[in-house]
Parts: structure tokens; sequence; C-alpha cells
């Protein structure tokens, strides 16, 4: 099976953030890999990764990063795949700001989709929105999961209604 996304980390303790990806994708039963790349210890493997990604199939690449986040700004410089960007609030943080703002202000022409600070599920429904834009069952089954969305919202509402409160009008 060919990954349709490639989920890269600075590193494993990035892991339990970026596994909400990798859960997403596996409830949209789109094929992907997993590895750890540091922008700062292996420059050049992530250079070659980013330049291959497209060859070998990939289609869209998520990439999460804490402290500096350099990784997926360095990896959307090299590769033409579209890159989303996972900053992500580690042991070194200044409060995860420093891995939003390292992130979100890429320079003209190096777009890197930055999401929510420890965002990976929200990068992997954005992956699978990009990739359904092409792929008519994905399409499918990405439009039957906002369904459910707006289905919780709806149950939500009928459980709320349901509470008495003295002022309360609905």
């Amino acid at each position: 099976m060919t990954p349709k996304v490639s989920i890269i980390m600075g590193s494993t303790s990035d892991l339990k953030i970026m596994e909400a990806a990798a859960e997403f994708l596996d409830q949209m039963e789109v094929p992907y890999e997993i590895n750890a790349l540091s922008a700062h210890r292996v420059p050049e493997m992530v250079a070659e990764f980013a330049k291959n990604a497209h060859t070998r199939g990939v289609k869209v690449i998520i990439a999460g990063a804490g402290g500096a986040a350099h990784l997926p700004g360095v990896i959307a410089a090299t590769t033409p795949l579209p890159v989303i960007g996972i900053p992500i609030k580690s042991s070194n943080s200044i409060d995860g700001w420093d891995s939003i703002l390292s992130i979100l202000q890429m320079p003209a022409g190096i777009p890197v989709a930055t999401m929510a600070l420890d965002g990976a599920r929200n990068g992997a429904i954005l992956a699978v929105q990009i990739l359904a834009a092409g792929d008519e069952e994905l399409m499918r089954k990405f439009v039957a999961f906002k369904s459910e969305l707006a289905q919780k919202i709806g149950k939500a509402n009928r459980e709320l209604a349901q509470i008495k409160r003295p002022f309360k009008t609905n």
C-alpha cells in the first residue's frame, strides 16, 4: 500500500500529539506513513525526504514540531506537496508560542498551512479534505464525517433542551 499522507515529527516525543492525525487517517482509511526527522539533527535527510516524497506517491505532508519548529518550513521549502504544520507545545517551549510563530510566519512562496497548538487531528482532517478533492470515494466518507459532526450538535441541543433552570427560556 502506497502512503498518500506522510506524518513527520521532529522526534518521537511528539508522537502522543501526532497520533491523533494517524487515528483520523485510519478512520478515513487513508494510507499513511509516520517518521521522525529533525530539521536540526539530520537536515540532509529532511531535504532528501522532502524532495522525493511526491515521487513515492505521497500527496500531503503533515509535519509536527515543537520549540523552534523549523521542520514544516524546511520541508515546505523543498517539496512541491502541500505541507500542514502542527505546532507542538514541547518541554522546551515558550508556552507553545515559539512553535506556532515558527510555523505560521513563513516567507512568501513557502506556505505552510498552520493548525492550532497540538492540532494534529485537524491537520489530518485538512489532509483528507485536500485528498478528497480528487477522490470521489474519499469525498463520500468525508461528507459522512461532517454529517456526523452536525448530528452530534443536534443531539447536544436536544439534551440541553431538557435542562430546566428558573430563567432559561429554551
